[in-house]
């Protein structure tokens, strides 16, 4: 059947008139919402984007969720990378199909899922995590969204290195500075690394071992980001906005010794 169409085993969300969302899977359970129950069993072989009605009569539209709607709904014990960052981290570490990424402190998998993404089905993410918690909720939420066949999961504090040798590293720990030698030993020759940090003064740390460890054109970039209304009449920003969530910094490996 077409991926127009909803079957079972989908992920489903569903949007209320009132802009309110719920993501479930099509299983044929009831799932209650406070605009009432959706019968998920009615939903399969009917198309995505239809409108549908609870057992109360409340309309909703069915999509398919979206990764970045996944993100948003995700479970999670950790702070997450936002995606107005995670797309510019994505293109700064020049990932690609069949590129092999180590992502270092996974939390609950959703920097993860989108270097999984981007790598594709020849590719491959290493994925570390000292916390056996987090590394289970991010394996359960990349088995949700298809993506752990390509990711190799590895409880392991980092402190001792990584095992592989590879084409672009994630750092996301609290104390990233302690672990620079380790990312340069594990990256190819120009190599790219990607840190982020809450704190200014954790950024001058990093960018000082940075600069100790053999890494080049070294950068450091926030980005902020403003939503508007869409209401034509009246266009203007919403009033209130994420702004400050990351300071990003970017690095590439080069070799001590002149070749």
């Amino acid at each position: 059947m077409s991926r127009e169409f909803i079957k079972l085993g989908d992920n489903v969300m569903a949007v209320f008139e009132d802009e309110s969302e719920f993501i479930f899977t099509v299983d044929g359970k009831q799932i209650g919402t406070h605009k009432g129950i959706i019968k998920t069993e009615e939903l399969v072989d009917k198309p995505f984007g239809g409108t549908f009605h609870t057992h109360t009569g409340q309309k909703f539209v069915a999509l398919r969720p979206r990764f970045v709607d996944e993100i948003y709904h995700m479970k999670r014990k950790t702070q997450i990378v936002y995606p107005k960052d995670m797309g510019f981290i994505l293109l700064m570490l020049d990932v690609k199909e069949g590129d092999k990424v180590i992502d270092a402190g996974v939390g609950s998998g959703a920097m993860c899922a989108a270097l999984a993404r981007a790598v594709g089905s020849c590719g491959k993410v290493f994925a570390y995590e000292k916390r056996e918690e987090f590394l289970k909720l991010a394996e359960e939420n990349l088995r949700k969204w298809g993506l752990l066949d390509r990711v190799v999961l590895k409880l392991k504090d980092i402190s001792e290195g990584f095992d592989e040798v590879v084409d672009a590293i994630f750092l996301d720990v609290p104390d990233p500075w302690n672990y620079i030698r380790q990312c340069y030993d594990s990256l190819i020759g120009s190599g790219n690394l990607a840190i982020v940090c809450p704190t200014t003064n954790q950024v001058q740390q990093v960018v000082d071992e940075l600069q100790k460890n053999g890494f080049f054109q070294i950068e450091i970039w926030e980005s902020l980001f403003r939503q508007y209304k869409t209401n034509p009449e009246r266009l203007r920003p919403f009033d209130r906005m994420v702004a400050h969530t990351a300071y990003m910094i970017f690095a590439r490996k080069k070799y001590f010794k002149e070749v």
